[in-house]
């Protein structure tokens, strides 16, 4: 009987134009048809991701409250969105990629690498390239800013350290199913929203420490990412936490941190007497609820995809909420 978690390539005449659409933002379930080598890797580097850093940079900007609209600094910004986005996501997702060719080769045998559409050297040098161009912008950034200590480029270094070792041995932290999806829910949340914040204010502990909670919610999002390939962490040994507790156990474990530490987030702006936002957060997350129940819940393994597309806006705009919050805080 065949494994319904199984995944298989999409047939090229089921829908040509959604099909590209897919295999160029690096979407689950896109095949590797395309042949020229500058959309493969665009694929590789997984557009889609990108969108939740470049938040995080709006949400850093926001919460330093000393950003001030001009030609300029949209541009200075646009320029840290590159980073966050295309250039450090891209390596990472690349770089995730390449150490991960032997899952793919069961959960997804279509992508590029596993199917031959681009090789190793290539890949190698696309990894190298993106790395070093991230450096060199997040150094400009700070020239812009004029730091004294190179924040930015601290960062940029930091999050690189940390997508080598979640994805490459011998830590290789995304075997781990609490510790690796901590590190990508911090990567996506605490990050990007610690560049965009120290580009136009200075980055303090009460930052660090709310987004570093905030990206406990980022662990459950994380964590749905991991249905998609329970099978083959399943064959490799990697205790994923679908692995580990069960679909259905999992599950719940992922709506429960990203409802629950959302929470905590409004409770602490109703704290400092940010209630207009506190309670826009509140209404936020009552939404992301309904999606859980009406897709996650009853099937994380067809639904994921449906219930990120659903749900993920709410959490990206309580994001928002909270930053604006932050900021307004920290004029007042």
């Amino acid at each position: 009987m065949a494994d319904p978690t199984a995944q298989t390539a999409p047939t090229a005449s089921s829908d040509p134009k959604g099909s590209k659409a897919r295999q160029l933002l690096g979407m689950k379930g896109a095949d590797s048809g395309e042949t020229s080598i500058w959309k493969i890797r665009l694929q590789l580097m997984k557009p889609i991701t990108w969108i939740p850093l470049i938040w995080g940079v709006v949400c850093g900007a926001a919460s330093s409250g000393q950003f001030v609209w001009s030609v300029e600094t949209v541009l200075v910004s646009a320029a840290c969105m590159l980073l966050s986005g295309p250039l450090l996501t891209g390596y990472t997702q690349t770089l995730n990629d390449f150490y991960d060719r032997e899952i793919d080769a069961i959960n997804e045998p279509y992508r590029p690498i596993p199917s031959g559409a681009i090789s190793i050297p290539q890949v190698a040098t696309q990894i190298i390239v993106l790395l070093l161009a991230g450096i060199g912008v997040a150094y400009g950034l700070d020239t812009w800013a004029g730091h004294d200590f190179p924040m930015i480029t601290a960062l940029a270094l930091g999050g690189s350290l940390l997508s080598y070792i979640y994805s490459a041995p011998p830590l290789k932290l995304k075997q781990n199913g609490w510790l690796g999806n901590y590190a990508l829910g911090a990567s996506y949340i605490a990050l990007p929203w610690w560049a965009g914040h120290a580009l136009f204010g200075t980055l303090n502990w009460t930052i660090v420490v709310l987004t570093l909670f905030y990206s406990l919610a980022g662990l459950g999002i994380a964590v749905v990412n991991d249905f998609k390939s329970v099978e083959g962490d399943r064959q490799l040994g990697l205790k994923s936490l679908p692995v580990m507790f069960g679909i259905s156990t999992a599950a719940w474990i992922c709506v429960l941190m990203i409802d629950l530490f959302q929470g905590g987030i409004a409770a602490y702006l109703l704290a400092i007497h940010q209630n207009l936002y506190g309670v826009l957060l509140i209404l936020l997350i009552i939404p992301q609820i309904t999606f859980q129940d009406m897709y996650f819940l009853r099937n994380p393994l067809e639904n994921d995809v449906k219930y990120q597309a659903s749900a993920q806006p709410f959490l990206v705009l309580g994001m928002l909420v909270a930053a604006l919050a932050l900021g307004h805080a920290a004029v007042a």
